[in-house]
């Protein structure tokens, strides 16, 4: 469950040597005449040297960088230490964005930019290597080990079970995620790939991901239509985190702490736009696959967000709600904790991300249903910024116009903290103290309160010739199947994207820029860049020694136990701890990044 605090490549200096995977994608099937994309033309000349540099570093990543077609999130240049969001072993690939999906979909991007055949073979390589991760239930987990399960469950009980704040990777449960867009991303790729030339492998696995979303989709109640963060439920989820018998002198005595409300995997999830996510996948699949059977499920889930909606005067959404009624007498539908920094509370970037979602919907059907109660959403937004003195004397709040946490009934502030020095001594903690907050998971964010104000206005002004035109373009809306987007990599595709004869506008890319990238990356066929964090090696279990400092409570890491990311330049002020400078590596970040560019150069001429 990444917040957009801590969606980013990560480092550490050990890891042992693996054997590298080989260019193997399976023969390609005829091209679908009705479907398929057109093939390119050949690149012009202007434009050549963009392509070649490419299509060099497409297959450098390929042949040299990926294990069996999949990929973490960074590597060192010689290939000795890799890492996802957390150190990685060779034999892994991460299916959380920037990971494998995320490189496919460049890769397939690329394809269609320049018609060449070898970024197509490197990106079917790379499905099929999701293929082989998806989880006979039909979705996918964050992480994938070709090692087999045993190796996936021996690095959760040492590395993952060592990291204090990534507890989304404590424990090997077995099932999918939907969470941090993993199997939606990965979904979308599959789908790509089946529409381009209808490869069988495609074809069984999309089928598998769309059953896998409509199973897992709750029904009945005020939580009909949304979906869980993990499917099917585990009856091993973890519901309660412990709380250390020998704490701080200097805690209060009266801070919360816990999962709230227990197992959060079973809860509606709106964090990280779960919701919107699934929406996409399943209205791209109505629209290019003609599968108009998707479009209940589409509109459940539409119709479950937009009742999730709170009563006002707190008229907003948390990052969780309750699927069921609870014994503790609270209903179904009610903001629901999750993580034990992620306390039960309205969430004010996740009411942002839901308005802007309300305006998709409008736009999708044409009913106004959907903006009812938007200003009453705003104008909660509007009840409860940041203070001055907030933003003052916490300098992790200083770029914040709201606080994340907002306490049911009260609308104050919660903001959490932790003590304690790693994940078994430590713990996490809320209370209204706006001081000494996460650096991890932040206790502010930028709300445009003033922008959806303005959209809002927008769609209430246009006139029923207008509405008309949205709701004709429509993926919902009945008509023979049509292609998706062509590019998946230049920016994050709303749902407005899937709308019928949809521009997506490419960035202007200067020969200069294009240049630039081409020089940077030499003849070493692959671009390097500073990775931004390291890890600590696993060193055993944590010791439960309790610790009194302070020195860990907003850094990204605690003692060297802990196996958490961090920014190597700015570790905690504890010994053995020393600034040090990043290092240089692979980073699939880096390499999307470019390519996208590049993309749009090519593309564009």
């Amino acid at each position: 469950m990444t917040t957009p605090m801590n969606r980013r490549t990560f480092g550490r200096l050990a890891a042992a040597p693996v054997l590298l995977g080989a260019l193997s994608g399976l023969p390609a099937a005829p091209a679908h005449a009705a479907q398929a994309p057109a093939r390119p033309a050949p690149a012009p000349s202007a434009t050549r040297g963009a392509a070649r540099a490419m299509r060099r570093a497409a297959v450098f990543m390929d042949e040299q960088v990926s294990y069996r077609g999949g990929y973490v999130w960074s590597y060192l240049p010689d290939l000795s230490a890799t890492w996802g969001e957390m150190e990685a072993r060779r034999t892994m690939c991460w299916v959380q964005p920037p990971g494998t999906p995320t490189v496919g979909h460049s890769l397939l991007d690329a394809y269609h930019a320049t018609g060449d055949e070898a970024f197509y073979r490197a990106a079917e390589r790379t499905g099929l290597a999701l293929v082989a991760a998806q989880l006979p239930i039909g979705g996918w987990n964050y992480i994938h080990d070709f090692a087999g399960e045993g190796a996936l469950r021996q690095w959760y009980d040492t590395i993952g079970a060592n990291g204090w704040r990534l507890e989304e990777f404590q424990h090997f449960y077995g099932n999918a995620t939907f969470d941090d867009a993993g199997t939606s991303t990965a979904a979308q790729l599959i789908l790509r790939l089946y529409v381009e030339r209808r490869h069988p492998a495609f074809k069984a696995a999309l089928n598998r991901v769309i059953d896998f979303m409509l199973r897992a989709q709750l029904r009945g109640g005020p939580a009909d239509g949304g979906w869980p963060q993990r499917f099917p439920a585990f009856s091993g989820s973890v519901g309660e985190t412990p709380w250390p018998d020998d704490r701080p002198s200097w805690l209060p005595d009266d801070v919360g702490h816990g999962m709230e409300d227990g197992d959060y995997t079973r809860h509606v999830t709106f964090n990280d736009d779960v919701l919107g996510e699934n929406i996409k996948f399943l209205l791209m699949c109505a629209a290019t696959l003609g599968r108009r059977d998707l479009n209940r499920p589409v509109l459940r889930a539409m119709a479950c967000l937009h009742r999730l909606q709170q009563p006002g005067p707190q008229a907003g959404w948390g990052l969780q709600h309750l699927a069921h009624a609870v014994k503790n007498g609270r209903p179904a539908g009610a903001p629901a904790g999750a993580r034990s920094y992620e306390p039960r509370a309205l969430t004010t970037h996740t009411t942002q991300t839901n308005v802007r979602q309300l305006f998709h919907y409008f736009r999708l059907t044409g009913d106004h249903a959907f903006l009812r109660r938007v200003p009453e959403a705003i104008a909660w937004l509007e009840s409860c910024p940041l203070t001055g003195e907030q933003k003052g004397e916490n300098p992790l709040l200083k770029n914040s116009t709201h606080p994340t946490f907002v306490e049911l009934g009260t609308n104050r502030a919660r903001f959490v903290h932790r003590f304690g020095s790693n994940i078994r001594n430590g713990a996490y903690y809320y209370d209204h103290d706006h001081r000494n907050t996460l650096s991890h998971y932040s206790g502010g964010r930028s709300i445009d309160v003033a922008g959806l104000r303005s959209t809002y206005e927008e769609l209430m002004a246009m006139s029923r010739p207008e509405v008309a035109e949205l709701r004709a373009r429509s993926p919902l809306t009945p008509g023979s199947p049509y292609e998706l987007p062509r590019y998946f990599g230049i920016r994050d595709l709303e749902l407005t994207d899937l709308f019928r004869d949809a521009e997506l506008t490419l960035p202007v890319v200067t020969d200069a820029q294009a240049d630039a990238l081409v020089t940077e990356l030499g003849a070493k066929d692959h671009w390097i860049t500073p990775i931004g964090t390291t890890t600590n090696p696993y060193r055993g279990p944590a010791p439960r020694t309790p610790y009194d400092g302070t020195a860990y409570m907003s850094k990204h890491v605690g003692d060297m136990h802990d196996t958490s990311p961090y920014n190597p330049a700015d570790p905690p002020a504890e010994p053995p701890y020393q600034p040090t400078e990043s290092a240089q590596g692979i980073t699939t970040s880096a390499f999307t990044g470019n390519m996208a560019k590049l993309v749009a150069y090519v593309a564009d001429r």
